[in-house]
């Protein structure tokens, strides 16, 4: 949305407010990253921004004269109690008392931003369909405007909204220009919204259906019943990540469903799992998930079949990591500021590394550094114990990792006993060309020497010395979290390697405090500190 789109759409959101809020609100120039107004009984009011800071208008609390004066000024609320403003993406939602009375109105503001989709624009032309996960407030929907518009107006097809509470295209009649050419079918209740999907498609020879928030049983099996006549499908669902999606029973249907499968005992031994797993029961709706991290991140699935496949087995899944980009002339002055002052503390602080584990729970990973600085191997394993493969791993700091499909191996690792006769796996390996190890004893000893034979892992001390120091490093750095915790502003750590205060980078993070990195050469060390 241009600047003079966004200031003429504010305006008609700040005409319904009225004059004792309105004559505190500031400039239209410093509302460019504002996400919502909170307007509750008794309380005063705020302004909410993007990056989580609350901006209270005056000193006057909220009355109901207040609320009621909002009310009077923009249409009926819905059952769902939701209401707008004709001619915008503002959406209005009210809170009610016990008797019914509105207590509460939070005035989320709507805005076209382009671009959003360029990173995801070459897996929209290959008109598969798309499901979009995230939390509120990431850009969701933003998203279903702006490829609604690309969909309708660029490629020329026959694009139909199914718009809930008038999220996608605004209040009033007439669509919001933000969905472009698509037309707009109108949800009067949202548990009316598996209705207008199939209506939409039986009705008006669709070839992409834009639906936001899929959230009910019926409502997927209506998605899956568009899908499979061939149009494509463009939607949103509850659920930050994919496998939230996969053991959700109501919407796992979306991804293909799971169902639970009994093995035979070969395939069993193969995979080197129980008799009794889950497997998806069928093919996904949706051909591509792509979860929102944040407004400027996603993690693209290109194939959702095979991603829902490795969840299920336990296998190592990375999805593909988009980021969106704004060029200069997007960019407001005020955003221009704030980004220029994330850019020089992102370089003040270009050696943190920020872990995406939500847990405080932390371990250093001697395969995430051999990853980084070596060549890496993949070890299949069959009759030998899977707990000590990995212990003796970790403990030497190994180059490899495990994987439960032969077909991925580099080398092949099996008990003494299974070497003679006819077998399926090493007969597998053997027209692979892979190479194949023997241990005779399921112990650590015998098992850490294959390893190294295996690897071509000279017997030397470097990886002892290496362990050693990093895990004393990371000591000292838990003791300095200790005594933040227990009072202390700041606490300085002995010099490290780059690799060492990384991970110190990272411990910090996940107790929720802040470091940075001082001095030069062999003297650059951490300081932690209290956030």
């Amino acid at each position: 949305m241009n600047i003079v789109q966004f200031h003429s759409d504010l305006t008609k959101l700040i005409e319904v407010l009225p004059p004792k809020i309105t004559k505190n609100i500031p400039e239209k120039s410093k509302l460019f990253d504002v996400i919502e107004l909170v307007l509750d009984y008794g309380r005063l009011p705020e302004i909410r921004h993007g990056n989580h800071e609350i901006e209270y208008l005056g000193d006057d609390l909220i009355e109901k004269e207040d609320l009621d004066y909002i009310v009077n000024h923009i249409p009926e609320f819905t059952h769902d109690n939701r209401s707008g403003i004709p001619g915008t993406l503002h959406r209005i939602s009210a809170i009610r008392n016990r008797q019914g009375a509105v207590v509460g109105l939070t005035l989320r503001i709507g805005r076209i931003v382009t671009g959003t989709i360029e990173c995801i624009k070459d897996i929209v032309l290959t008109e598969k369909s798309i499901l979009f996960l995230g939390k509120p407030g990431v850009g969701k929907t933003t998203k279903l405007r702006e490829i609604s518009r690309l969909l309708a107006d660029e490629l020329h097809k026959r694009v139909v909204v199914v718009d809930t509470s008038n999220e996608i295209a605004g209040d009033g009649d007439t669509p919001h220009p933000a969905i472009g050419h698509a037309r707009r079918m109108q949800v009067k209740q949202p548990e009316f919204q598996k209705d207008i999907m199939i209506e939409a498609v039986e009705n008006h020879t669709p070839e992409v259906i834009v639906v936001d928030e899929i959230g009910t049983e019926a409502e997927a099996q209506a998605a899956r019943t568009i899908a499979e006549r061939g149009v494509m499908l463009i939607a949103t669902a509850h659920g930050n990540c994919l496998e939230n999606l996969i053991k959700n029973p109501v919407l796992s249907d979306l991804v293909g469903s799971v169902q639970s499968v009994t093995l035979g005992d070969d395939e069993a031994r193969r995979r080197a799992s129980q008799k009794t797993v889950l497997e998806r029961e069928k093919q996904p709706t949706f051909d591509v998930v792509i979860e929102i991290l944040d407004r400027n991140t996603l993690a693209v699935y290109k194939d959702t079949a095979e991603a829902v496949d490795y969840i299920l087995r336990g296998w190592p899944i990375k999805p593909e990591i988009r980021h969106v980009t704004m060029t200069e002339e997007d960019k407001p002055d005020e955003q221009k500021n704030q980004l220029e002052k994330m850019d020089e503390k992102q370089e003040l602080n270009e050696e943190k590394s920020i872990s995406p584990n939500d847990s405080l729970k932390f371990s250093f990973s001697r395969k995430d550094f051999a990853k980084q600085v070596k060549n890496f191997k993949k070890l299949y394993i069959y009759a030998v114990s899977r707990n000590i493969v990995e212990t003796a791993i970790e403990r030497l700091n190994l180059n490899c990792e495990l994987t439960r499909n032969i077909d991925d191996a580099d080398i092949v690792i099996a008990h003494k006993s299974f070497s003679k006769g006819q077998n399926k796996v090493l007969s597998i390996a053997n027209d692979y060309r892979l190479p194949v190890y023997f241990v005779r004893t399921n112990s650590m000893p015998q098992i850490q020497k294959v390893l190294k034979d295996a690897l071509q892992v000279p017997d030397s001390d470097e990886d002892a010395v290496f362990i050693d120091e990093t895990e004393n490093a990371l000591d000292e750095a838990k003791q300095a979290i200790e005594k933040i915790q227990n009072g202390e502003i700041e606490v300085a750590l002995a010099p490290q390697s780059l690799a060492i205060r990384k991970l110190q980078h990272e411990l910090a993070d996940q107790y929720g405090l802040r470091s940075e990195s001082f001095g030069d050469d062999d003297e650059r060390h951490l300081v932690i500190y209290k956030d």
